[in-house]
């Protein structure tokens, strides 16, 4: 089991693929079938057991969508 646990606030992301590029895990891509309430293909969790809590996704998010918790 992984170390952090994702909280996402979707209608916050614009889809900048920031947290993507960052992620040494990649836990993270965007939801290919739905759109928030921007518009945007917002970010979305595709393996949240592989999480090892870095908050590197967080720290670069410029949009504060997400924050993680680490058990």
């Amino acid at each position: 089991m992984g170390k952090g646990k994702l909280i996402l606030r979707t209608n916050r992301c614009k889809g900048c693929e920031i947290c993507i590029s960052v992620c040494p895990k990649k836990v993270l891509e965007l939801d290919k079938f739905n759109v928030n309430k921007k518009g945007y293909h917002p970010i979305c969790i595709t393996n949240e057991e592989e999480c090892m809590g870095c908050a590197s996704c967080a720290l670069m998010c410029p949009d504060g969508v997400i924050n993680v918790y680490t058990e």
